[in-house]
C-alpha cells in the first residue's frame, strides 16, 4: 500500500556497518482513501419504515434485520427499561420511591422525561467521565517499579466529570484536552484538560538524563489519541510502515513533532499576583534555610565517612579494592562495582545520630530547631494541576525532574508555569527527528509537523500559535485537524463509543481499530448518519443519547427467544433483541452501597482509600495506600477510589477492570470462580448485607412478605415472584436476614442490565 522512495542508507553504530531501509519519503496512493474507514462520512436518507419502527435509528436497524429475516423483539417491561436507564446513564440502580413514579407516570413523554431528568443528574458524568477515563490511561500513580504517588491527579478526573455534566461539545472536550495551553482563551479549566496528556505511566528518570524515555511517552502519546480518538493503531508505524494500514512511518514521526515541544509542569489554581508572592515567600524561606542545612552537612560528613567506609567491609576484597581505587585509575569493571555500591550505600541519619559526640549532637540540634523555626513560616502550599505546555525538557534544572519549563529563546517562566518572552522572541520548538526503525540513537531528517496522510483532506494548517507567541501551536493544529468535519474518523469513532456503551457492542466491534485489522460495521449507513448528526447537532454527547435511547431499539426485551433468529445471528449483531451486559466492576459496587444505604454521593475531590486485605498492604511498599477506616469516607462512588497502577483494587481486579497503563477500548467481560467468591466472601460485600438488611428492616418493619418485597425493589428494581417470595421467606425462618440480603447481591441479576 506505501512505496517507499528513499534509497537505504547506510549508518554506522558502534563502529558497525549496518544498512537500514529508512522510509523517510513515502507515497500514500489515492486508492488509500477506498477504505471505509477513510472516506467522509455521508449521511444517507432514512429508510422507509412502517409500523412502530419510526424511529431514524430503528428504520435503518430494521431494513438489515429484514434483509437477514430477522424478527424484532418486542418491548420490555417498564421496570426494565427504568432499571436499565438508570443503570446505563448514572450508574446506579433506582430507588423504589423513583420507581413508583415512572411507573405511576401514564404520560405519552414519560419516557423522554426520564432521560431527560437522568441526564440532568451529577450522577451522569461520574458513570460517563468513566468510560472516558478508561480512554485516556487515568490513574492516580505513576506506575512502574515506584508507582509514585500524583497528588494532583483527581484534579483532571474532576475535569472530565463535569465536562460531561455541562455536555461540553465533544470537540471542544478534545480541543481542551489536546491543546488547552494553545487556545485564544485559557483558563484553569482548560490548562488542567492538558492533563490527559500526562495522564499515562512514568518512570522516576529525567527526560533530560534519559532522553530515550521521552520517546516512550510520546508513543504512549500517538498510541492514546490514534486508538481513542482516531480509531487507528498510529503506534504501529513506530519503527515501520504500518503493516497493514495506509499509515507511513513518516506519519508516526509527523504527529511526534506535532507533540514533541510538549513538557510537563504545574500550574497554580490561584491568582497570578498570589501565586507569585507564595514564590518568593518560598525562596526567601529556602535561602534562609540553605545555610543552617549546610551546616548540618558538615557535621555529619566525618560520620557518615566513617559508616560508609565500615559498611564496604561487608562486601568482597574485589569490591573493597574498587571503591579504594581513585576514580581516574579504575577499570570500567571496577568503576561500575563501585558506583553500584556507593550509590546504594546510603546510610541512616539515625545511625549517624547513635555515633555522634555529644557536642556535635548539641550544634546539629541547635540548627534543627533554627530550620524547623523557619519552616514554620513557609506558606501553605497553593493547590495545583499537573498540566502540559511547550517548553524544552532539555533545559531542565537539577533537583526538580521533568516538571520544568524553559523558554529556550528567554529562559524566563512566570508563577503560572507559562513562559515571559518579554519581546525577546516567540516560542521554537526543539528539533524533532525522523528515528530509523525507530531508535532514538538513529535519527534521521528533521520533521514537519503533519498528520495521517490517508485522513486528511485539503491542506489543514500544522502550526496555529497564539498571538503572543507562548508555544507553537502544533497542537493547537492538530487538535482542530482531529475535530474537523473533513476528518473522517474522529465523530464515527466517539458516535461508536457511545453505541458500544449502550448496546454491548459498537456498530464497529473493535472501538480502537477501524483499520484493515478490524472489524467492519454492520451498519455503515446508520454510523455515518449518526456520525454526520452529531458534527451537525453540535457535537453533544447527551443529545446523543437521547437520539439511541428513544428508539425502539434501544427500548426491545433482552428476554426474548427466537429460535430461527438465534440461528441466523447467534452473535445478536443486527440487534432483534436488546443485549444484557454485565456491569462494570465500579457499578456492581456501587449497586452494593446504594443498595445498603450506606453510598456517599458526594462529588469530586481527592480519591478515598478503602481498606484492602492485610496481605495486599505488603505489595503496596511502592507509591502510596492511605489508612482510611471502613465507614462513609470511604463509601463513595467507584470513580473517587484511588488507581494505583501497581496494584489494582481487588473488587475492580476481579470484574475486569482494564488495563491502567494503556488507553482502553471495550472492556472485558469474564466469568470467573473468583467474581462468585468475592460476592460471597468479601468483607466489604458482608458489611453492606448487614446494612442492607437492617435499612430493610428499619423501613419495612417486621413482616418478612414486606421485607423480601422491599429488598426486591430496591436491589433488582421490581417485586419478587411468588415462588421468588416463598423461598425467600424460607430462607429467612432458616438462617436470618442478613442471608437474604447477601443472597440478593449474589443472583445474576443483581450484577446485569437487562
Amino acid at each position: 500500500m506505501i512505496r517507499p522512495t528513499l534509497a537505504a542508507s547506510l549508518v554506522c553504530v558502534c563502529g558497525l556497518a549496518v544498512t537500514a531501509a529508512v522510509t523517510q519519503n513515502t507515497d500514500v496512493p489515492a486508492a488509500a482513501r477506498n477504505a471505509w474507514a477513510f472516506k467522509l462520512p455521508v449521511q444517507s436518507p432514512v429508510p422507509t419504515g412502517s409500523g412502530r419502527f419510526q424511529h431514524p435509528i430503528d428504520r435503518f436497524l430494521e431494513q438489515a434485520r429484514q434483509g437477514k429475516g430477522l424478527e424484532a423483539a418486542p418491548r420490555a417491561a417498564r421496570a426494565a427499561l427504568l432499571r436499565r436507564a438508570c443503570l446505563d446513564l448514572i450508574g446506579l440502580p433506582p430507588s423504589p420511591a423513583e420507581a413508583a413514579a415512572f411507573l405511576a407516570d401514564t404520560s405519552p413523554d414519560a419516557w423522554e422525561k426520564l432521560i431527560d431528568t437522568l441526564l440532568a443528574s451529577p450522577h451522569y458524568g461520574e458513570r460517563w467521565g468513566r468510560h472516558w477515563l478508561d480512554v485516556a490511561r487515568y490513574a492516580d500513580s505513576s506506575g512502574f517499579e515506584q508507582d509514585y504517588d500524583r497528588p494532583n491527579a483527581w484534579r483532571y478526573r474532576d475535569y472530565v466529570i463535569r465536562a460531561f455534566n455541562q455536555d461540553k461539545p465533544y470537540d471542544v472536550f478534545l480541543k481542551e484536552q489536546i491543546a488547552g495551553d494553545e487556545l485564544d482563551t485559557t483558563s484553569d479549566e482548560t490548562f488542567i484538560a492538558t492533563g490527559f496528556l500526562r495522564a499515562g505511566p512514568r518512570v522516576a528518570f529525567r527526560e533530560k538524563d534519559n532522553p530515550e524515555r521521552r520517546y516512550e511517552y510520546l508513543d504512549d502519546l500517538i498510541a492514546t489519541t490514534g486508538r481513542g480518538v482516531l480509531g487507528l493503531t498510529v503506534q504501529c508505524a513506530r519503527c515501520h510502515n504500518h503493516k497493514f494500514d495506509p499509515i507511513p512511518q513518516r506519519d508516526y514521526y509527523s504527529l511526534v513533532t506535532a507533540f514533541f515541544g510538549y513538557v510537563e509542569t504545574t500550574h497554580p489554581l490561584v491568582p497570578r499576583a498570589e501565586a507569585g508572592a507564595y514564590e518568593k515567600k518560598v525562596r526567601e524561606i529556602d535561602a534562609r534555610q540553605a545555610p543552617l542545612k549546610a551546616d548540618i552537612k558538615k557535621i555529619e560528613a566525618p560520620y557518615e565517612a566513617k559508616l560508609r567506609q565500615e559498611s564496604y567491609k561487608k562486601f568482597p576484597e574485589e569490591v573493597q579494592r574498587a571503591i579504594a581505587t581513585p576514580e581516574r585509575e579504575r577499570t570500567a569493571g571496577e568503576q561500575l562495582l563501585a558506583q553500584q555500591v556507593i550509590e546504594g550505600g546510603a546510610v541512616a541519619r539515625r545511625e549517624i545520630d547513635r555515633i555522634m559526640t555529644p557536642d556535635d549532637a548539641a550544634r546539629k540540634k541547635a540548627l534543627a530547631d533554627r530550620i524547623a523555626a523557619i519552616e514554620r513560616e513557609r506558606p501553605k502550599p497553593l493547590p495545583l494541576a499537573e498540566v502540559v505546555t511547550d517548553g524544552d525538557y532539555r533545559f531542565a534544572p537539577d533537583g526538580e525532574g521533568d516538571e520544568v519549563i524553559g523558554c529556550p529563546k528567554c529562559r524566563m517562566t512566570d508563577a503560572t508555569g507559562t513562559f515571559l518572552h518579554d519581546g525577546r522572541g516567540k516560542y521554537e520548538a526543539p528539533p524533532s527527528y525522523f528515528l530509523i526503525r525507530g531508535d532514538p540513537n538513529l535519527k534521521g531528517s528533521v520533521m514537519k509537523p503533519g498528520f495521517v496522510t490517508a485522513a486528511t483532506y485539503g491542506n489543514p494548517p500544522t502550526e496555529i500559535p497564539p498571538a503572543d507567541g507562548r508555544t507553537s501551536g502544533r497542537r493547537r493544529a492538530l487538535a482542530e485537524w482531529l475535530v474537523s468535519p473533513q476528518n473522517p474518523l474522529t465523530a464515527r469513532v466517539i458516535v461508536n463509543r457511545i453505541w458500544h456503551h449502550h448496546f454491548g457492542r459498537g456498530i464497529v466491534a473493535t472501538l480502537d481499530n477501524f483499520g484493515k485489522m478490524g472489524d467492519a460495521p454492520t451498519h455503515p449507513e446508520l454510523l455515518d448518519y449518526l456520525a454526520v448528526d452529531f458534527m451537525k447537532s453540535g457535537w453533544s454527547i447527551k443529545r446523543m443519547h437521547r437520539l439511541i435511547m428513544t428508539s425502539e431499539a434501544y427500548r426491545m426485551a433482552s428476554a426474548f427467544e427466537n429460535a430461527a433468529d438465534r440461528e441466523k445471528d447467534p452473535q445478536n449483531q443486527y440487534l432483534w433483541r436488546f443485549r444484557a451486559q454485565r456491569l462494570d466492576a465500579e457499578v456492581v459496587r456501587d449497586g452494593i452501597l446504594a443498595a445498603s444505604g450506606g453510598i456517599n454521593l458526594a462529588i469530586g475531590g481527592p480519591p478515598v482509600f478503602p481498606p484492602l486485605p492485610k496481605e495486599l498492604m505488603t505489595e503496596a511498599n511502592h507509591g502510596i495506600w492511605k489508612t482510611q477506616a471502613d465507614g462513609p469516607d470511604v463509601w463513595r462512588r467507584s470513580v473517587y477510589v484511588y488507581r494505583k497502577r501497581g496494584l489494582a483494587f481487588p473488587m475492580f481486579q476481579v470484574f475486569d477492570l482494564p488495563e491502567q497503563n494503556i488507553t482502553s477500548a471495550a472492556r472485558y467481560v469474564s466469568t470467573v470462580p473468583t467474581q462468585a467468591l468475592t460476592m460471597l466472601n468479601d468483607a466489604f460485600v458482608l458489611r453492606h448485607a448487614e446494612l442492607f438488611a437492617e435499612r430493610v428492616k428499619r423501613e419495612a418493619g417486621d413482616d418478612p412478605a414486606r421485607q423480601i418485597d422491599l429488598a426486591y425493589r430496591i436491589a433488582l428494581t421490581r417485586p419478587p415472584t411468588q415462588t421468588e417470595l416463598a423461598i425467600a421467606q424460607d430462607a429467612i425462618r432458616a438462617g436470618s436476614l442478613v442471608d437474604f440480603t447477601h443472597v440478593l447481591f449474589n443472583v445474576n441479576e443483581f450484577v446485569y442490565a437487562r
